[in-house]
């Protein structure tokens, strides 16, 4: 995705007639709010970040490039050779929009909060980390039997669980070339009668690529609880993203009490505890990604450890009270 976010918008007469004593603002693309629009609020603002957009030029995550701590230009994703392209530009616009603002950015990591600190447009402003925070009345551990007989899954393997959507395997940073050649060693090395694979969150493609497992396609769910049921049916996650400025299904599955495999990098960093509810694979190897998942399935007495301290995580972590009790003490400070 790109952004420029140009097109003209009502947010500031609305703002001005509630007159609030904060504005607090999360993801305003696709239309949502002009680059201009903010210096127009007149209020202090409190920004959660929950990708990269509005540290850059328009891109919602950089990927290896790192042109958004000096001004973008010669923008990779845009495939553009000229430093005066549309992400300086969009830059430019940030740079004198946003000059005089009374802000303060949240990151719901610390990966992500270095990359404000780090930024040109951010360097000088206020960045605080918040993780994002769960409902765990209902993201809770459910009988994995009752969950597997109500999503028509079986009972006698060891079920691993990713999430995609459409246009995800083909997205680089989703890291989906890389789970696919992780499962496909695992597959050789000994796992093919053991372990079944759980897709959930898109239907099965036409061309879907073999994985070296039978693999169960759950399509999407729109409520929380179907969601929960989905995560604790599985013995594992993965998430195999190289750039997440969170990882929010990781957190999910912790909170049902189902371990989580990752790369050590980017938000992941900061929900999974390596080899404590989870595995913290070396970026971007597969043959750790593949040895994760096996480690964290082939021990039993070591599983239910990760299980229990997943469950813990979470209660520790990332509850919403948690969450509103942060951001009420940034509010009266700011």
């Amino acid at each position: 995705m790109f952004s420029a976010q140009w097109f003209p918008d009502a947010i500031a007469p609305q703002t001005q007639q509630i007159n609030p004593d904060i504005v607090h603002l999360h993801w305003i693309c696709n239309g949502f709010a002009q680059i201009e629009t903010l210096a127009k609020l007149n209020k202090p603002l409190v920004w959660t970040l929950h990708d990269m957009w509005a540290l850059t030029g328009g891109c919602h995550y950089t990927q290896e490039c790192d042109r958004y701590t000096n001004a973008c230009g010669s923008c990779p994703q845009l495939k553009s050779q000229r430093d005066w392209d549309l992400s300086r530009w969009v830059w430019q616009r940030k740079v004198r929009a946003w000059k005089a603002l009374n802000l303060t950015i949240v990151s719901p990591s610390n990966w992500l909060a270095q990359c404000a600190k780090s930024s040109s447009l951010f360097k000088d402003v206020r960045v605080e980390v918040i993780p994002h925070g769960l409902d765990l009345e209902k993201y809770q551990p459910i009988e994995r039997q009752i969950a597997r007989k109500l999503l028509n899954l079986p009972q006698d393997k060891q079920l691993v669980l990713f999430g995609t959507s459409p246009g995800t395997t083909g997205d680089k940073r989703k890291g989906f070339v890389l789970l696919q050649a992780a499962l496909q060693q695992l597959s050789q090395a000994g796992w093919q009668d053991k372990l079944e694979l759980v897709v959930f969150g898109g239907s099965k493609p036409e061309n879907w690529l073999d994985l070296g497992f039978r693999t169960h396609y759950l399509g999407q769910f729109h409520d929380d609880i179907s969601l929960a049921l989905v995560y604790a049916s599985a013995n594992a996650i993965v998430v195999p993203s190289t750039q997440e400025a969170f990882g929010q299904t990781a957190s999910e599955a912790l909170a049902c009490g189902t371990p989580a495999i990752a790369f050590a990098a980017t938000g992941l960093k900061d929900v999974i505890e390596h080899q404590q509810d989870g595995y913290l694979a070396k970026p971007f190897e597969v043959e750790d990604l593949a040895r994760g998942i096996a480690w964290v399935l082939e021990d039993g007495d070591r599983y239910e450890k990760l299980c229990f301290n997943a469950r813990a995580r979470a209660e520790r972590e990332f509850t919403l009270e948690l969450q509103a009790r942060r951001y009420l003490s940034l509010y009266k400070e700011v």
